[in-house]
C-alpha cells in the first residue's frame, strides 16, 4: 500500500463515497487509489464546480465532501468552490496535488505556494508528509465536521503520494463537539421570550446543521414564534406551516422588514450574520441572539441578550422551558403571508420570471430538491419559493458566487438518487458553467436545467438603475433569442416560453433518462420592483 491508497482508505473509512476534480500528471496516483479503494472520482468541467459540488455533497451527507486538483492554476481554480465552502460553513477536504518534495519552492513550472492560498479560506491547511498520513487526513477531517464546520486543505506531493507506507489505517475521526451555553444564559433567554408580546424568530445557516430538524419546529411550535428564514435556512420547517413568515432580505425585502420591525423581540435562531448582518434589516427592535458561536453585529443592533454554545442543546434547552403565550393570532400572520407573495407577483402581460418560477415550482414534486444560482433570479427564488423540507433548497449566500447551481444540482442529484431534482439558473450563470451538462450526462443522472434567458446580468442591471448608473457592461446579448440549439455536449435542450409549456417540459425532463436544458425566454422588468425594492 502506498501513501494515496491510505488517504483514500482513511476517507472511504469515514463514509467519503466520492470527490469531484480534474486529473493531471501529480494527481493520477489518487486517482488510481480511488479506482482501487472503491471511491467514485468525478470528472467535472472545472475545478471551482468540484469544488462546489463538494459543498453540496457535504451538506447532503453528513461526512466531508471530497475534491481534488492539480498545482497552480487547479488549485486557483478549486479555490472558489472551497472559498464557499468556507463562508457557508459546509464539510470539505480539498487535496491539491503538487510537484515532488524536493522541488517545492523552486521556480517551477505552475507551482505556487497552495498553502498560502488556502488559509484564508479554510479552516486548516496541512501537509501530507510520510509516517504520519492517516494521523493528518484523520484530523483534516474531524476539523471538518466540528463547529463551524468547514473545508480543510490537504497538499499532497507527487513522491508522497507515491512512497510505500506501513501506517495503520486511524480510528474514525471525533468531531470536536461544542459545550453547552451556560444554564443562566438559556434560562434568561426564556424569560425574554415568555415576557415578549409580539416576537419573531429568525431562522439562519446554523439551523441548516442541527442533527435534528423536527427539535427546530418543536421549539418554533412550543413557544408559538412566527418565524421567517434566511436564504439558506429555508425547508427547515415546512413553508406552509401557519407560523412560516417566508424569507427575509431578497425579493420584496422592505414588506418583510416592515413586518419584522413590528415585533417587540427579534430571536435570532442559529442566524449567521454571513448571510445578512443584523443591521441590515433589523432597525431599532431588540435582538435575542442563539448561536454557535458569539454574534457578529453593529453598535447600533439593540443586543439584548445572547446565548453561545451547542445550537442542538440550546434548543433542547428551550423545548423543556415552559410554553411561552403572546398576541400573534393566525389570521395576522396569514395576512401578512398573502400581501407578501402577491407582491412577489406583480401584474404583466409577459412571461415573466416570477411566472416561470411558480412553473417550475408546481412541476417539482413537493419532496423535490433545487439547486440554484446566484443573480436577481436569486432574490426572487428565495422569497417565492416554497420550500417543504430539510437540504431540499441549495444555494451560497455566504459565499454567494456565480457557477454554484449546475454543479450544486449534480451533487445534489448523486446524493440522493431517490429524489427529483431540478436546477434552476439565469443565462450569466449558464454561460459560465455550462460545460458541466457534459458533467451530467456522463454520469447518466436525471436532471432538468432550466435556463431562465433574459439577455442581461439583471441583477447589476437594476443596481445600475437604482444607482442612476447608465447600463453598461451587463448585455448578455443583443439579439433576440432564437430556438436553442438541438443539444448541449449530446445533452437536448428544448425551448419552453410559457407557463405551461414550462411546467410540461420540467415534467417531461423529470422523466427522462438524462439531462435536459430547458431554455425559456422571460421578461425580467419586474425585477426593479421586487429585487433590491
Amino acid at each position: 500500500m502506498n501513501n494515496a491508497d491510505l488517504i483514500i482508505a482513511t476517507l472511504k473509512a469515514n463514509g467519503v463515497t466520492r470527490g469531484f476534480g480534474i486529473p493531471s500528471g501529480n494527481v493520477l496516483p489518487l486517482m488510481e487509489a480511488m479506482r482501487q479503494g472503491g471511491v467514485e472520482f468525478v470528472l467535472t468541467a472545472h475545478e471551482g464546480s468540484a469544488g462546489f459540488a463538494a459543498d453540496v455533497t457535504g451538506r447532503m451527507t453528513g461526512a466531508p465532501g471530497l475534491c481534488i486538483a492539480t498545482l497552480g492554476p487547479g488549485a486557483t481554480n478549486l479555490a472558489t468552490g472551497v472559498g464557499g465552502a468556507f463562508l457557508d460553513r459546509s464539510p470539505l477536504i480539498a487535496i491539491t496535488c503538487n510537484l515532488n518534495t524536493d522541488q517545492l519552492g523552486r521556480r517551477i513550472q505552475m507551482w505556487i505556494d497552495h498553502h498560502a492560498l488556502f488559509k484564508p479560506i479554510t479552516k486548516a491547511t496541512l501537509k501530507l508528509e510520510p509516517g504520519c498520513v492517516a494521523e493528518t487526513v484523520t484530523q483534516a477531517i474531524a476539523l471538518a465536521l466540528s463547529e463551524p464546520k468547514g473545508p480543510v486543505h490537504l497538499d499532497l506531493p507527487e513522491d508522497v503520494a507515491l512512497a510505500a507506507t506501513n501506517e495503520e489505517l486511524a480510528a474514525p475521526a471525533k468531531p470536536g463537539k461544542l459545550a453547552a451555553a451556560p444554564d443562566a444564559a438559556l434560562a434568561r433567554a426564556a424569560e425574554l421570550i415568555a415576557a415578549a408580546k409580539r416576537p419573531i424568530a429568525v431562522l439562519g445557516a446554523t439551523a441548516t446543521r442541527v442533527a435534528d430538524p423536527q427539535l427546530l419546529r418543536n421549539v418554533i411550535e412550543r413557544h408559538n414564534l412566527p418565524f421567517a428564514t434566511t436564504t439558506m435556512a429555508k425547508g427547515m420547517i415546512d413553508e406552509d406551516h401557519p407560523l412560516s413568515l417566508g424569507c427575509i432580505d431578497r425579493a420584496c425585502r422592505q414588506v418583510q422588514r416592515k413586518f419584522l420591525r413590528s415585533t417587540d423581540l427579534i430571536v435570532g435562531l442559529g442566524y449567521d450574520t454571513v448571510e445578512v448582518e443584523y443591521e441590515a434589516w433589523i432597525g431599532d427592535r431588540p435582538l435575542l441572539q442563539i448561536d454557535i458561536e458569539p454574534v457578529d453585529v453593529a453598535p447600533s443592533v439593540k443586543l439584548v441578550h445572547q446565548v453561545s454554545g451547542d445550537f442542538d442543546t440550546s434548543l433542547a434547552r428551550l423545548l423543556a422551558s415552559p410554553p411561552a403565550v403572546n398576541q400573534w393570532n393566525a389570521a395576522t400572520l396569514a395576512e401578512h403571508r398573502h400581501s407578501f407573495h402577491a407582491a412577489l407577483r406583480p401584474t404583466a402581460n409577459s412571461f415573466t420570471a416570477h411566472a416561470a418560477i411558480d412553473a417550475v415550482r408546481r412541476a417539482l414534486p413537493r419532496e423535490g430538491l433545487l439547486a440554484f444560482d446566484v443573480g436577481a433570479h436569486t432574490h426572487q427564488i428565495a422569497s417565492q419559493w416554497s420550500a417543504h423540507a430539510p437540504k431540499t433548497f441549495h444555494i451560497t449566500n455566504g459565499w454567494s458566487s456565480m457557477g454554484f447551481g449546475l454543479p450544486g444540482a449534480i451533487a445534489a442529484k448523486l446524493a440522493r438518487p431517490d429524489l427529483p431534482v431540478v436546477c434552476l439558473l439565469g443565462d450569466g450563470c449558464f454561460q459560465m458553467t455550462c460545460g458541466e451538462v457534459a458533467t451530467a450526462k456522463r454520469l447518466g443522472i436525471t436532471l432538468p436545467v432550466v435556463v431562465l434567458d433574459d439577455r442581461w446580468l439583471a441583477l447589476i442591471k437594476v443596481k445600475q438603475i437604482r444607482r442612476q448608473f447608465p447600463l453598461y457592461g451587463t448585455e448578455l446579448q443583443a439579439e433576440a433569442y432564437r430556438e436553442p440549439p438541438a443539444h448541449y455536449f449530446g445533452v437536448p435542450a428544448v425551448a419552453a416560453n410559457s407557463a405551461d409549456a414550462l411546467e410540461a417540459a420540467v415534467r417531461t425532463a423529470l422523466a427522462a433518462n438524462g439531462p435536459t436544458v430547458i431554455e425559456t425566454v422571460i421578461d425580467s422588468e419586474h425585477y426593479i420592483d421586487t429585487v433590491y425594492d
